[in-house]
């Protein structure tokens, strides 16, 4: 089972609120939240390959804000739940 990314800015640690809001400074002046539409802007589709952090203010490549969860951690956590079931069961 895919988990969602833990979406932080790989600098300076910082993670996007639902209030924050990035502008389309190439071509059309939107204003939008750059996770919601995975760094496309809704204006005039412009992919942005780097994002700013609002918090440090320094520009990472959009990509490296997606941090992934491990497979082997999420099979940890499937399993977990199964081994605790069958000690209750003895």
């Amino acid at each position: 089972m895919a988990r969602e990314p833990d979406i932080h800015c790989p600098q300076c640690g910082y993670r996007p609120s639902p209030l924050d809001r990035w502008y389309c400074t190439v071509d059309c002046g939107t204003r939008w939240h750059t996770f919601w539409t995975g760094g496309v802007c809704p204006g005039c589709g412009y992919a942005w390959q780097e994002t700013q952090c609002p918090a440090c203010a320094r520009t990472s490549p959009h990509r490296s804000w997606y941090h992934f969860p491990r497979e082997d951690d999420d099979e940890l956590e499937r399993s977990e739940p199964l081994e605790k079931a069958d000690a209750i069961r003895g």
